[in-house]
């Protein structure tokens, strides 16, 4: 130190100085990210990604929020740090609620959120992270203890999802948050272990039967239904094809009889006698050998015995 001339230990504190401005006034913002920016505590500005410069020496302070990454919370379930919440409430006292029908089940939930707001998010609420657990909690048990057991279990499942979300939603919009809760995954609702528990897994297996007789049923229904269809309009096609053949023959048939009564109207004894000819044709056209007497059998035709006379 005593060799440093003042001009140099001039320089050296300048240089220091410098890098101390440096080092507080310029940061560096993510693209997920958004940087809140406070002067003396008071909010200033809100910074996009890149590179940025604020005052230094504190004067101006940067607070980045991750904006576009998906969040969640667990509920009943340990997380990597193996605590569950600001509080540290126990999986016992964080899981188990009372249902509609006074049944006691272990409910397991897991919330996922986005940061819509990262001012209303720094600023608005002392502990953002304990409110939304106190939210959510507060909402799934509200919704669990509107329903009975086998309704959380089965079909209103969904349902307490989607409200839940709704819920939550309204609420945090309330508290201007600045977060927006995207989805809600119930992960597991069982009974308390023992006896009842054993009793709703066999309820359980005897709803996963019927859903699959039913879809059995409706595959066979499918199967079989078009078919039986299709013969039906088959033998409709046939009938309806007969029943044209039909009318087609007697609409001949009165045609045929039309004209014949017309001739017959002309001369009555030659169609009489033509008609009677025909119908003689018709009767013996398939018959050989035939032998034609009177009708008191008193005389025959006169017959030329062909091989008597050749003899």
């Amino acid at each position: 130190m005593g060799n440093l001339s003042p001009k140099k230990l001039i320089s050296i504190v300048a240089g220091i100085l410098a890098l101390i401005v440096l080092a507080t006034s310029v940061y560096i913002v993510a693209p997920e990210e958004k940087a809140v920016i406070t002067r003396f505590g008071k909010y200033v500005d809100t910074k996009d990604s890149g590179l940025h410069f604020k005052l230094p020496f504190g004067i101006d302070r940067n607070y980045t929020v991750n904006v576009e990454g998906v969040q969640e919370q667990s509920f009943g379930i340990t997380s990597q740090r193996g605590s569950y919440g600001s509080r540290g409430e126990s999986r016992e006292n964080e899981a188990v609620m009372l249902t509609g029908d006074l049944n006691i089940v272990d409910v397991k939930w897991v919330i996922q959120y986005r940061i819509d707001d990262p001012r209303a998010w720094i600023f608005n609420v002392n502990d953002p992270i304990r409110t939304i657990r106190d939210v959510s909690r507060s909402a799934i048990n509200m919704l669990i203890g509107d329903r009975a057991i086998m309704d959380i279990i089965g079909v209103e499942r969904t349902a307490i999802q989607e409200a839940g979300r709704i819920f939550m939603n309204d609420t945090f919009r309330t508290y201007n948050l600045g977060i927006n809760v995207i989805g809600v995954r119930l992960q597991g609702v069982t009974p308390p272990e023992g006896s009842v528990q054993e009793a709703f897994e066999d309820v359980n297996k005897a709803i996963q039967d019927r859903e699959r007789l039913i879809n059995e049923g409706q595959q066979a229904y499918n199967a079989e239904i078009p078919k039986a269809r299709g013969e039906a309009q088959q033998i409709i096609q046939v009938a309806e094809g007969y029943a044209m053949q039909r009318v087609n023959r007697a609409n001949g048939d009165v045609a045929r009889f039309n004209s014949v009564y017309a001739e017959f109207s002309r001369a009555p004894e030659i169609t009489r006698q033509r008609l009677y000819y025909e119908m003689i044709e018709e009767v013996f056209k398939n018959e050989q050998g035939m032998t034609i007497i009177d009708r008191n059998l008193d005389n025959f035709l006169p017959l030329l015995n062909m091989q008597r006379g050749a003899r």
